[in-house]
């Protein structure tokens, strides 16, 4: 049900001012400052214009003026570049050694102790340099295994992360932010169970996210409750024994390993367990510890738009970006927020027109962040230049939903994410083939690529259409042809990109937005999420604080209500269920199924992928637990994680006012003394007052005093 807004109270948004803890956020994450911390920025708007002038600085000096105008209007009005741009953009005096690149992933880790270490030096340039980095580390040979040249067994992959994970503790990423990694795993590797059980150990793997690569093999075998074999590429001698079991499967790296004539490798079957069991093992660590995560790797590789000359095996440390080796991607996102017109009134809309606008300009401005990309690696900076991805995006979808009258989840819901994913999309890519006439399009469009029996039997539709294995084509047609996602499009569209090309070959994905959405978006909420609560606490890394930082806020939503609705609200109160209209639920009222919907409905249009979190209550069921994979897997998602609130375990980054109250933290002395605390309440503890929450989960997690 939506209010009228009394007549004295005009529905003015623009003149609502940023909350304090907002305020406070963009002044210690994105302001640009002198090393003796005098600032650069003196308003928000001067770090818009910092941005749009580098941006524009990219473009030939005839028209930087013009589009110095655009790209600041667009900033003005709901663009939101990532924050390693709105941090590092036009800040080269200041900062030259810093990215506006968030994610990357590493090059294949090849299975020897030079090819180990040669990454970990990679991903501390690439760390330091302040972008984020995935890793695929089932390439390396399980624990246990002989190691010829150094006539022992190895320790296998999880010993080498732990070098990894003291490599990103050590090297902090730029502008004071905590360095981001994401390892990944298959499925099928014999040390799939120490992975899954790896971040059980207090501290251990901390600067790691941690996800599975499923397989539709996998899933079936569960669903058919079939055996399931652990495996890793075999040598010559084990390929040669009888009495050793192998098959043959896929693997990222076939140099050095025997192969068959449609490239499989030849594994070693190490044990053969149970489907369902290990399936188990996955949901009850997600369900304790809220990892690992669940990429459907087959479904990533399938709708990936470069399906003809990549290979899926990693991600960025958030999910959104499944890249290839030294992948690179640079992210943005739309603040919907800023296009409800009427908010909380029975005429609520949204400003679609003017949401293509801010799109068709946005699109242009984040190509220009190619140009300035300060990746640190130049196999980095030839990937991102050859293939030019982008991740836009968009936040504030739950925050935009209540102040249209919608509720999160249901059908009304479902057509609007679509709708607005469509019109992100369809703009985006229109601006991209513009700006390939323009510009000149990403280059891998006009490479040839020669058409194999394997490409043919991916997509059959090429046989149908004339081609044979042997083939050339260009790049441009393959993507605008035969690639999955953009069958969907516009036939006039997909034929101007045969033609023409674009100048990228990705355009979108959603990012988890979280400071992004905290400081520039008022606390809109984050990314494709609902708000997690309508009055809740963040915990933020503050450089030189030795426990995070618990800041008190309000969802946007709500604050925008007060301002214009009911502007007598006590601030340190909530408006009682009466007072506010139905749609103001959070993530306590959605249910599992309902958000999988709406990353569904998001999916459909979006090229790359989509960070999501399914929020569910510290009692949910763990038998239902398990089906919100299987159904997500079902919706055809690339991924899927989840979040319980589990205060033995860690208390994320969002919590709740009612589980701090209501969770007791005991604390023991020195001198054998305990004290219990509720998660709320502060204490002094080494010179700083903390929450009993934070400083607890410091401590157990070994990162007091280090962040």
């Amino acid at each position: 049900m939506a209010v009228s807004a009394p007549k004295s109270m005009p529905l003015n948004l623009e003149e609502i001012q940023l909350q304090p803890a907002s305020l406070d956020i963009w002044d210690h994450k994105y302001r640009l400052k002198t090393h003796d911390g005098r600032p650069l920025d003196m308003t928000l708007a001067d770090t818009y214009q910092r941005v749009a002038r580098a941006l524009a600085d990219c473009e030939d000096p005839a028209v930087r003026d013009h589009w110095y105008d655009k790209f600041f209007w667009a900033l003005q009005n709901g663009a939101i570049p990532a924050g390693r741009i709105i941090s590092n953009a036009g800040a080269q005096a200041s900062k030259p050694a810093t990215s506006t690149i968030n994610c990357t992933v590493s090059g294949i880790v090849e299975d020897s102790m030079i090819g180990i270490l040669d990454k970990v030096r990679e991903a501390g340039l690439t760390l330091k340099a302040g972008c984020g980095i995935g890793y695929e580390f089932s390439t390396l040979r399980p624990r246990g295994a002989f190691v010829a040249g150094a006539g022992a067994s190895t320790s296998g992959p999880l010993s080498f992360m732990d070098i990894f994970d003291a490599m990103c503790r050590t090297v902090s990423s730029a502008g004071g932010r905590r360095g981001a990694q994401m390892a990944t795993f298959d499925i099928a590797h014999p040390d799939i169970r120490d992975f899954i059980r790896a971040k059980r150990e207090d501290g251990r793997l901390r600067q790691f996210n941690l996800s599975c690569l499923i397989t539709d093999d996998f899933v079936q075998a569960v669903k058919n409750n079939d055996d399931w074999d652990l495996v890793f590429p075999a040598n010559a001698r084990e390929v040669a024994d009888p009495e050793i079991r192998t098959l043959y499967r896929p693997w990222p790296i076939r140099t050095g390993y025997h192969t068959n004539d449609r490239g499989e490798v030849a594994c070693r079957i190490y044990a053969t367990i149970p489907a369902r069991r290990l399936w188990d093992l996955i949901m009850r660590s997600t369900y304790d510890f809220a990892e690992p995560g669940f990429i459907l790797i087959d479904k990533v590789n399938e709708m990936n738009n470069n399906w003809f000359c990549e290979t899926i095996r990693s991600t960025n440390p958030c999910g959104e970006q499944p890249l290839p080796p030294y992948g690179a991607c640079l992210l943005g996102s739309v603040n919907l927020t800023m296009f409800v017109k009427n908010p909380f009134t029975n005429n609520a809309s949204f400003d679609f027109p003017k949401f293509r606008d801010v799109v068709a300009v946005f699109t242009r401005m984040m190509d220009n962040v190619v140009a300035i990309h300060g990746l640190p690696l130049s196999q980095q900076g030839e990937e991102l230049l050859r293939k030019r991805r982008h991740g836009m995006g968009f936040l504030g979808l739950g925050s935009s939903m209540v102040m249209l009258g919608m509720t999160y989840g249901d059908d009304e819901s479902v057509r609007f994410t679509e709708d607005v994913a469509r019109e992100l999309a369809v703009t985006g890519w229109q601006v991209g083939v513009e700006l390939a006439k323009e510009k000149g399009p990403a280059p891998i469009m006009e490479e040839l690529f020669e058409v194999t029996p394997a490409m043919l039997a991916l997509r059959p539709q090429m046989g149908t259409d004339g081609h044979a294995a042997g083939d050339k084509l260009p790049g441009k047609v393959l993507l605008a042809h035969y690639s999955h996602y953009l069958q969907q499009f516009p036939e006039k569209l997909r034929q101007k990109i045969a033609e023409s090309g674009c100048r990228f070959t990705h355009h979108s994905s959603i990012a988890p937005t979280g400071t992004i959405s905290l400081s520039l978006a008022n606390n809109a909420s984050n990314g494709i999420e609902p708000s997690f609560s309508h009055k809740y606490s963040r915990n933020i890394i503050r450089q030189g604080r030795k426990t995070k930082e618990k800041v008190d806020v309000l969802s946007h939503e709500l604050y925008c209500y007060r301002a214009l609705i009911n502007p007598d609200a006590d601030p340190n109160a909530m408006e009682t269920e009466n007072r506010l209209p139905r749609q103001f639920i959070d993530t306590s009222a959605i249910a599992p199924e309902a958000h999988i919907n709406i990353q569904a409905a998001a999916q459909k249009w979006i090229d790359s992928s989509i960070s999501k979190t399914i929020n569910v209550a510290s009692d949910f069921p763990f038998e239902k637990f398990k089906e919100i994979y299987l159904y997500a897997y079902e919706k055809g998602l690339k991924g899927c994680t989840t979040f319980r609130f589990n205060p033995a375990a860690f208390q994320g980054v969002l919590v709740k006012q009612e589980d701090l109250a209501t969770t007791l933290y005991r604390f023991v002395l020195d001198d054998g003394e305990v004290i219990e605390c509720k998660g709320n309440e502060d204490i002094e503890y080494d010179g700083e007052i903390h929450t009993a929450a934070n400083l607890y989960d410091a401590l157990k997690e070994g990162y007091y005093g280090k962040l």
